[in-house]
């Protein structure tokens, strides 16, 4: 039996402004079926690949990157937005629509040829992820691959990360945004 897992996510309308159709896994998470087989889905396509880290983009893909990290028995690293890491980091600036944002690890966070797979709830342009890549790999560590449970196809986010040679695995595609 196939579970409907995009019936088990939120649709908000005009959130967070005018136009848009914010897609809400909070929704997902509260339901235990739905979040367990997320986290399956998301961890059975790199069965047999060596993953040393999942590192989460703030804030949703801490959830889920602490779920799959648990199910795997391996180390979670925070991608954070800057200013949020106690201790000493390296940061990655990427472009926003209107303007730039930075994201940060620690810099021990990650060790060099470990590999790493980065997951967050939602890919759209793909800004954060593409700077979560570029932090991971400036330590040495190798970026296995890119999981999410929504993509935004319409916003590019998949194209411009695999345009970075990595594989981007997502559970469920919402036209719109």
């Amino acid at each position: 039996m196939k579970f409907d897992l995009a019936g088990a996510i939120r649709t908000i309308p005009d959130y967070p402004k005018p136009g848009i159709m914010f897609r809400d896994v909070t929704t997902l998470m509260g339901d235990a079926r739905a979040f367990r087989t997320t986290i399956d889905l998301m961890v059975q396509p790199f069965a047999g690949v060596r993953i040393d880290k999942v590192a989460g983009i703030e804030a949703r893909g801490f959830i889920i990157g602490g779920a799959i990290a648990h199910q795997l028995s391996i180390g979670f690293v925070p991608i954070r937005k800057k200013g949020k890491l106690p201790f000493k980091t390296i940061q990655q600036s990427y472009d926003l629509e209107y303007g730039t944002d930075t994201v940060e690890i620690h810099e021990d966070a990650v060790k060099p040829g470990e590999n790493v797979l980065i997951v967050d709830d939602l890919i759209a342009t793909g800004g954060t992820c593409e700077a979560g890549i570029k932090l991971i790999e400036r330590v040495g560590a190798k970026v296995i691959g890119c999981s999410f449970i929504v993509d935004l196809p319409e916003l590019g986010g998949r194209k411009r990360i695999e345009a970075m040679g990595q594989s981007v695995l997502t559970l469920i595609d919402f036209e719109g945004h």
